[in-house]
């Protein structure tokens, strides 16, 4: 099956579309879930995992995690989560051993557990959905970033990963533009937007629209077709950007520009570009978005500017360029400085935050802060484990294998400071970051 679909690319592209038009008007998006899961486990059960079955899924899965959830596909809220450790467990089990093992990331498992015998949640509240709120998304990563760690792909898999990845995001893009109303009766402000967002969560939605934006890029930039003409790639591509500036999230968009930045800088120093093609490229590159964002400014009357300055629908400059995430962290580093060792508890700095009296009660939207308040010095110690893995697979690979490394460090990275770990994404852009890439013939 999964040949099948990279062979007919063009046809499951459109069929994607189609179906997120459909899920607006039909009442199958569950039906859609269920059917991926099932055939998802039959493949991976039928072909062994012998030719990374369980890894192309686990990409399928984390592109259209964020679809499920705003289709209500989703039959459990964290069913991407869970569905992609089920994936990689199983392809760990029946799969051929194909990398070295490590025991840094068991350790790192371990860590996160113990700080669960801290956790201690108010009367009347789920001591379960607090640990699984705050848990589920590091837990994921754990998996698979044991799964990952030295795991030999192939210039040509990794593309194909990246694809598998894309392809419910047609379905998400499709549905977004369905389900926003006309942008003539919109009035926007400088916040993140819900409308133009398909009625969801638009930090989630830019996120994967931003991932989008970069694999599209890629494969501009080597020249892969995604569809049947290059110019429709850039099309898509176009729109892409257009729809993840039109959610006001910045998180998504800035990330994705940053990541692939990144990926440009060492393949320029990989194919060693002379000064005329970089400037190329460059003038190319910002006529580009030049354009998308004169359009995007005049649909939003002007509104997307002042949200990109840090301004409100006023036009004054904020003071807070984090929406208040900067008060959260300092509560979270005062939590660490009380308890240093163990932290205060798994899902415990919400709590506080609300007993304190003061207007910080949001859940942490930085995993690196949560983990440093919660898991105190384990948290730490778990931290530098997770930023030293990948960067030691980055020092020792070429320069078009740190293209791509470096690129998914700068996403998980990034993604796990503006948007904590609210979905699987962040874990599976880690997982990227620990493969070791080699040409097709090996």
């Amino acid at each position: 099956m999964i040949e099948k679909i990279l062979n007919n690319r063009f046809l499951i592209i459109g069929i994607h579309i189609a179906l997120g038009f459909l899920v607006t008007v039909l009442p199958i998006a569950k039906i859609y879930s269920l059917l991926f899961f099932i055939v998802g486990v039959l493949i991976i059960y039928k072909s062994k995992n012998k030719n990374e079955e369980a890894f192309y899924l686990a990409s399928y899965l984390v592109g259209t995690e964020v679809f499920m959830r705003m289709s209500n596909a989703a039959i459990l809220y964290e069913t991407g989560k869970y569905g992609l450790i089920l994936f990689i467990l199983m392809g760990l089990f029946l799969g051929p051993v194909r990398q070295k093992s490590t025991v840094s990331f068991l350790v790192y498992i371990l860590f996160l557990l113990i700080g669960i015998v801290f956790t201690q949640v108010p009367m009347g509240e789920s001591i379960r959905k607090a640990i699984v709120f705050n848990l589920s998304g590091p837990l994921t990563l754990g998996v698979f970033a044991f799964y990952c760690y030295n795991r030999t792909i192939s210039i040509t898999q990794l593309k194909e990963l990246l694809f598998f990845c894309l392809l419910p995001m047609f379905s998400m893009i499709s549905y977004i533009y369905f389900r926003t109303p006309n942008l003539e009766e919109l009035v926007f402000n400088a916040q993140s937007n819900f409308d133009t967002s398909g009625g969801f969560g638009p930090n989630q939605v830019a996120t994967m629209l931003g991932f989008g934006v970069f694999i599209l890029g890629v494969f501009l930039f080597v020249r892969v077709k995604i569809s049947v003409y290059i110019f429709l790639d850039g099309i898509f591509l176009a729109y892409f950007i257009y729809r993840g500036l039109l959610t006001f999230s910045r998180g998504g968009m800035i990330t994705a520009a940053i990541g692939f930045a990144s990926f440009a800088f060492f393949m320029f120093l990989f194919n060693r570009v002379t000064l005329v093609k970089i400037s190329k490229y460059i003038f190319i590159t910002i006529i580009l978005f030049f354009g998308i964002w004169l359009y995007t400014s005049n649909v939003t009357g002007g509104m997307i500017d002042n949200r990109y300055a840090n301004k409100n629908s006023s036009g004054v400059a904020k003071k807070d360029i984090s929406a208040g995430r900067t008060k959260i962290i300092d509560s979270q580093l005062n939590s660490f400085y009380e308890s240093p060792i163990f932290g205060i508890g798994v899902g415990n700095g919400k709590y506080k935050r609300l007993e304190s009296g003061k207007k910080i009660t949001a859940a942490s939207h930085n995993e690196v802060s949560r983990l440093i308040e919660e898991h105190g010095l384990l948290g730490v110690i778990s931290l530098l484990i997770l930023l030293i893995m990948p960067i030691r697979n980055i020092y020792f690979g070429n320069n078009y294998q740190r293209a791509f490394l470096s690129a998914f460090y700068i996403f998980w990275f990034l993604t796990i400071n503006h948007s904590a770990m609210r979905i699987a994404f962040p874990a599976f852009v880690y997982g990227l970051s620990l493969i070791r890439i080699v040409p097709d013939e090996e």
